[in-house]
């Protein structure tokens, strides 16, 4: 099969890989980057453990070609942490409050969040439930993780 140059702003580095077109931007991640922390499940968009922002937007990557994001910037769960290892107040949120368990859904949970706060800092318990919609966790019960949505966001 043909292949096609992409190139990627990946956690402020320049990506490039030949991939073939039918390459969702999930398989550049992962395959191309070695960034695992964005996870595939359901690969149909629905359960959102593959969530990553696009130009800043959250979207799901399993459901976008790699070569449709060429000269774009992604951001994944590697890029939130801060250089110096630690956590960020949304990861520590999720620690503090148990917002985690097995922990497969969390990297677009915390992704999620991330774009959740960034578009309303102070959410009330509806609007975190409705900016959490799409994500879907089969452990936790989701109440520690709108715990710690609502600590992040200093509520």
């Amino acid at each position: 099969m043909h292949e096609i140059p992409v190139s990627i702003e990946v956690n402020a580095r320049e990506r490039r890989a030949l991939l073939e077109p039918r390459a969702t931007l999930a398989d550049f991640l992962r395959e191309a980057c070695g960034l695992t922390g964005t996870h595939l499940a359901c690969e149909h968009g629905v359960c959102g453990a593959c969530t990553v922002l696009l130009d800043g937007a959250a979207v799901r990557s399993c459901l976008i070609f790699a070569v449709q994001a060429d000269g774009q910037s992604v951001t994944t769960v590697e890029g939130l942490t801060p250089e110096d290892g630690t956590l960020n107040r949304v990861q520590q949120a999720f620690w503090n409050n148990h917002g985690l368990q097995c922990g497969f859904c969390t990297p677009g949970f915390i992704v999620s969040v991330e774009a959740l706060l960034r578009d309303n800092p102070h959410p009330s318990d509806e609007e975190i439930r409705e900016g959490l919609s799409g994500n879907l966790c089969r452990c936790t019960g989701y109440q520690g993780i709108i715990n710690a949505v609502r600590e992040a966001a200093g509520n």
